[in-house]
């Protein structure tokens, strides 16, 4: 039976978020945890619809993809003789590890469960393609899917869920959904046309993403900045933490969710050491005290870095709220699709330069951001008014 919440004598509307599940990745939390902050500054009354993920994609194996594949995406003949084997050492040693590999991963679920239990209001229910409570439609006044890859096919299986086709069009909003590809393959694209001309409201989270809802259903969807960036660095700092094993010396952050070259370590080694910097890999198994961090802990890594080099969208997205210089690299191992949305964010604030391929090795550390603040009050403005509109 629906909670009816009163507040300031006027009956508070309900909001159903519907977002990628699972406590593995801090950018989904973080960004699952602004997108409720958001909705509720506007006078709603928020919680996230928990998605039954057993049968999808959400890599939830102890070991990573990327290190159980071994050359996925590279051609051996292309690769150097130490690059080859620092991929079978690699390989090797998470084999070797594989006990302490699974007690980590798991110490770091149980963190960002810890932090989802804290801070993001989730359902005591989940649901599941097969399993739809009969009056879900009606416990809501709005469903809202966002933000994260919710529309990427490799992790929602052609579930419809994540189109929200369980309730009424009207009700149905997405805010700055990603599809992480830029084609939609050709067996899912009849059914995502289908639930995508069924949507009241359509926006996403990068260029590629509205290239793709146009060429199958000739609608134009808004670009929006991911909902992490509608929180001021204010809003972050309350419930950011002082990571437990930060250095007490200044040092360069890495946060990489693909592989890493060996070519790649090194330049980032001889980066660190020309500047007098400790080299800190935040999602490396390597370092399992740091890789079980949660969310609070990762913000504070952010805060107090002397730059980040990184292949993560959120990895950015901190950077940019934070003001620290950063260095993006293509990710290696999941396609080059998987950049368009950092494409998408560095255009936006114009900040293409901070690509490694074009940045200047002599402005690492120089970034001028005054231009930043200006780019982000209105990219802000067009997704709060975006927001209003559809939740009318």
């Amino acid at each position: 039976m629906q909670t009816v919440v009163i507040r300031n004598g006027c009956i508070m509307k309900k909001i159903g978020i519907i977002t990628l599940n699972g406590y593995f990745n801090y950018g989904n939390r973080l960004q699952n945890y602004a997108l409720q902050e958001v909705l509720k500054s506007l006078g709603f009354q928020v919680e996230t619809i928990l998605v039954d993920t057993t049968n999808q994609s959400e890599n939830t194996s102890p070991i990573p993809m990327r290190n159980r594949i071994f050359f996925k995406n590279r051609k051996k003949k292309d690769m150097e003789l130490s690059e080859v084997l620092y991929k079978i050492i690699t390989i090797l040693w998470n084999q070797i590890h594989k006990k302490e590999i699974v007690k980590s991963r798991m110490q770091r679920i149980k963190r960002l469960k810890a932090f989802s239990n804290k801070y993001i209001k989730e359902t005591k229910f989940c649901i599941s393609s097969e399993n739809i409570p009969e009056n879900l439609a009606h416990c809501y006044d709005y469903f809202v899917a966002g933000s994260d890859q919710v529309w990427n096919p490799d992790y929602i299986h052609n579930s419809s869920i994540y189109f929200l086709t369980f309730a009424p069009g009207k009700k149905r909003i997405a805010y700055s959904p990603s599809f992480g590809i830029s084609h939609i393959p050709t067996e899912y694209s009849e059914a995502y046309k289908l639930w995508l001309s069924e949507m009241a409201s359509l926006s996403v989270r990068e260029e590629a993403g509205a290239d793709i809802i146009r060429n199958l259903t000739g609608r134009e969807a808004e670009v929006l900045i991911d909902p992490t960036l509608l929180l001021t660095k204010e809003n972050w700092l309350l419930i950011s933490k002082e990571p437990v094993y930060k250095p007490k010396r200044c040092y360069l952050l890495t946060y990489f969710l693909g592989e890493q070259t060996l070519d790649r370590k090194k330049k980032i080694k001889e980066i660190a050491r020309a500047n007098s910097l400790i080299v800190v890999n935040l999602a490396d198994m390597k370092d399992p005290k740091r890789y079980s961090a949660d969310p609070g802990e990762f913000i504070g890594y952010i805060q107090s870095s002397s730059v980040i080099f990184t292949d993560s969208f959120h990895g950015c997205v901190f950077a940019i709220l934070f003001e620290k210089p950063f260095v993006v690299f293509d990710r290696i191992g999941t396609g080059t699709s998987m950049n368009s949305r950092i494409d998408t964010l560095l255009g936006t604030f114009r900040l293409q330069t901070r690509k490694w391929e074009v940045l200047r090795k002599d402005e690492i550390f120089q970034l001028d951001y005054s231009q930043t603040a200006p780019i982000l009050e209105n990219e802000r403005n067009k997704a709060i008014n975006y927001l209003k509109g559809t939740l009318s």
